[in-house]
């Protein structure tokens, strides 16, 4: 398994509405293709910024399965409206 990371800045003022959205997204993201799970942690300092962690069977389920489908195409029309700028994305081996 891997984890993906989305460092997400949030439009100021629209935290609850992207917390709501995110919901929505979530159940898209379920649909995919090696999905595991998702973790959404908000910042204490700058509470506009949320960390997604969302765990992928394989780093090819999330960058070619997901990101290369209509799934994503779904998931960011849902939360993509909230963000301030793009989301910096990582990925990261489990050990």
């Amino acid at each position: 398994m891997i984890i993906e990371t989305a460092t997400i800045t949030v439009l100021p003022g629209q935290e609850e509405q992207f917390l709501a959205a995110l919901e929505q997204a979530k159940a898209v993201l379920a649909q995919a293709t090696g999905w595991r799970e998702i973790r959404v942690q908000r910042g204490i300092e700058r509470p506009s910024v949320f960390l997604l962690a969302i765990g992928w069977e394989t780093l090819e389920d999330h960058t070619v399965g997901f990101r290369g489908g209509e799934l994503f195409v779904q998931w960011r029309s849902i939360i993509g409206p909230y963000f301030a700028e793009p989301p910096v994305v990582e990925h990261w081996e489990i050990r």
